[in-house]
Parts: C-alpha cells; sequence; structure tokens
C-alpha cells in the first residue's frame, strides 16, 4: 500500500495524519505528501496538528529504500534532511500528537514539533541508530542536542535507549501524555491556544531561538 496521508482543516487548524496501514515508514512519497500538505496548511492555517496511526507514529526511514545500498540510503536521508529543516523552522505553531511507537527519523518527527503530545501505553520512543550501527546526519545531532534533555543526551543518542511515553517527557521526546482517545482534541487545544499568537512573531522568534541549528543543517543539504 503506498503511504496515505489525511489532511483536514478544522477551525484555521491544518490537522494532517500520516497512515501508511504500516509502520509509517518515511519514504520518498510519504516526504512528498507532507510537504504538499504542509504548503497547503501555510495557505490557509493558523496552526498545524502532525498525527500518526493508532499505536503507531512512525518508525523512521524507509527501510526498503535504505537496503538498496550506501548511496540510495544518503540520498532518502538528504530529502529526509530538507523535510527535517522545513518542520524544525516552520513558521506557524507545529503540534505533534504522538499515536504510539515513534522510532529513529519518526522520534526526529516528533521531535521538530513545538509542542508534543503522545499516548499513554506500551509504546517505545527513541533513536536507535547506534544500535543498528549508524551514525546521525547533521541535522539528527543538532535538533536532539537541542531538544532532548542533557541528562539524558548521552542515554538517547550515543546509548540508544528506548523510552516509554512517561519517561519520554523527562528525557524531552514528549512534553505530556493523556490517554489515546484524548490525543487529537488535546493536540487541537494547544494548537488552538497558540494560533492566537501573532503569526509572524511566531514564526520569526522560532527561527531566531533555533537559527544556529537551521544553519547548520541548511549548511549540510545538498
Amino acid at each position: 500500500m503506498e503511504p496515505l496521508m489525511n489532511y483536514e482543516l478544522i477551525d484555521d487548524i491544518a490537522v494532517i495524519t500520516m497512515d501508511d496501514g504500516k509502520a509509517n515508514a518515511v519514504s520518498y512519497t510519504m516526504m512528498e505528501s507532507l510537504n504538499s500538505h504542509l504548503d497547503q496548511a501555510e495557505k490557509e492555517a493558523k496552526a498545524v496538528v502532525l498525527l500518526g496511526k493508532s499505536g503507531m507514529y512512525s518508525a523512521g526511514f524507509d527501510l526498503k529504500e535504505v537496503q538498496k545500498g550506501p548511496e540510495a540510503a544518503n540520498a532518502l536521508v538528504n530529502t529526509g534532511a530538507h523535510l527535517f529543516h522545513r518542520l524544525y523552522g516552520f513558521p506557524m505553531p507545529l503540534i505533534g500528537g504522538c499515536t504510539g511507537h515513534a522510532i529513529a527519523a519518526g522520534a526526529f518527527l516528533i521531535l521538530c514539533c513545538d509542542t508534543r503530545v503522545g499516548v499513554s501505553g506500551d509504546f517505545k520512543l527513541g533513536l536507535n541508530e547506534t544500535a543498528i550501527g549508524m551514525t546521525l546526519p547533521v541535522f539528527g545531532y543538532e535538533i536532539a542536542q537541542s531538544r532532548l534533555s542533557k541528562r539524558h543526551l548521552t542515554a538517547a543518542v550515543i546509548q540508544a535507549t528506548m523510552f516509554d511515553p512517561d519517561a519520554a517527557i523527562d528525557a524531552g521526546f514528549l512534553d505530556e501524555v493523556v490517554e489515546a482517545d484524548h490525543l487529537q482534541a488535546r493536540c487541537l487545544e494547544i494548537a488552538t491556544q497558540l494560533s492566537a499568537l501573532p503569526k509572524q512573531t511566531y514564526g520569526q522568534m522560532k527561527r531566531g531561538v533555533r537559527q544556529s541549528s537551521l544553519e547548520k543543517i541548511e549548511a549540510s543539504l545538498r
């Protein structure tokens, strides 16, 4: 099944839901679709909520593409870097609704969001790159160091520790955890509150705070 992504505008809030029926792999098709929906949101919305499917936010980059070899893997990761750069500097409130597992590139999707709400349950969030013999690209190091707790940075990045939703709050992957049936409503509540802030100023402040990381990521793009 090709990756699916739903877009819905609810009272000036763009709700984008990733659901490929499987692991929500960060593939070329999914990234193209997400970028298209972000384009639409920038034209008509005041904030964005980015959700996953029930039980799975995203398991990371598309393994089928990665397994084609280093050249294919690097090309996919570079395309992902462009997306993460855009998300991290997105010029309006971006709320992540982490519906379940968020691993590797999936964890970076949630880390790029301004406010991150997760669901309670037997789910894992984390960066497993060390465990699978991979190092992070520039965007990975920059976003991890910017968003994760310094107390947990070694465990999270170097030691590939996986966190359950409650521990993920302390580690810096999430800001709060709710029951699954309350997730979308809570994300919309936060998005509505933040959308009342001056949009242009919000974007300027975000880019100002994250300027150093955004510039380093941009310099690494090919």
